[in-house]
């Protein structure tokens, strides 16, 4: 073999050793969780990061949910030269890794485990994934959470909405999940209501509270309409605004904007809306 050849299958070599050692490192940009700790001889393969973001669990009752808020999603893989452990271990390990800082196991199903922690006021949902025997294992981790909305219409353009068509959706308004009292952060929203009523004396509206379809007809109705008793009292105890001028109504998740299949659109369906009387 001529020695030009030779330095080419060589180098060809090395090229194909060095990306097997450089596809074991863990990929550029990927963090593990904080709150668990990889499998031993496992590398971090691929991952994804979202502020908001829904993700499928089971809960207690065996129930299929969607869980959104924060969202983490890590897949793991056996480094070359080491043994898999089986798909049982890493669930076990897992499983044992939450119960140890006070978390639970909801399900176990179809290979899949589901873990949940609620801690400090905040509740993890855990999802584990094995798959290929071992050789590979998916960690997903929401905290569970509202959106945050960063835009909240002003007095003026809640107006102008409902004189063009005779209702003004309102975001910004924020509860916590599967709660109907209103949280400090909604008090920017309510406070332009309120400004909207006095300036506009004559003005009488009916408060709507709307919900995605996550969850059944019946519940999303009920819940709408606490919401919606929820604002009105805001508006009348905090900022003395007369309760003849306002009516509450829930309509659950009857009346979208939007489709309901994807984030965004669910988000935009929970809302408050002001329909004049």
């Amino acid at each position: 073999m001529k020695r030009s050849n030779r330095i080419f299958l060589l180098s060809v070599f090395l090229l194909a050793f060095s990306n097997v050692a450089f596809a074991q490192e863990d990929r550029k940009g990927c963090r593990e969780h904080p709150m668990f700790t990889r499998m031993p001889n496992y590398y971090l393969n691929n991952c994804k990061e979202k502020d908001f973001h829904q993700a499928e669990f089971v809960d207690e009752r065996g129930k299929d949910i969607k869980v959104e808020g924060k969202y983490h999603w890590a897949e793991y893989e056996i480094k070359k030269g080491h043994k898999a452990p089986s798909e049982l271990e890493i669930r076990r390990n897992y499983e044992n890794a939450i119960k140890k800082i006070g978390g639970v196991v909801v399900r176990e199903s179809g290979g899949l485990s589901y873990l949940k922690l609620t801690k400090e006021g905040k509740t993890f949902w855990t999802v584990v994934f094995p798959r290929g025997g071992g050789t590979y294992y998916e960690l997903t981790v929401v905290e569970k959470a509202e959106m945050e909305q960063k835009i909240v219409a002003d007095a003026k353009s809640l107006m102008s909405d409902i004189q063009a068509k005779g209702s003004a959706s309102v975001y910004g308004i924020y509860f916590d999940f599967d709660k109907a009292d209103t949280k400090p952060e909604s008090e920017p929203a309510i406070k332009e209501i309120a400004k909207l009523l006095e300036e506009n004396k004559g003005l009488k509206l009916y408060v709507v509270g709307h919900t995605d379809n996550v969850g059944t007809i019946d519940y999303n109705m009920k819940l709408s309409k606490a919401r919606a008793d929820a604002v009105m009292k805001e508006l009348v105890t905090k900022h003395k605004i007369s309760a003849d001028r306002l009516k509450a109504y829930g309509v659950g998740s009857l009346a979208p904007v939007t489709s309901n299949k994807t984030d965004d659109g669910r988000a935009k369906n929970r809302r408050v809306e002001l329909v004049e009387q």
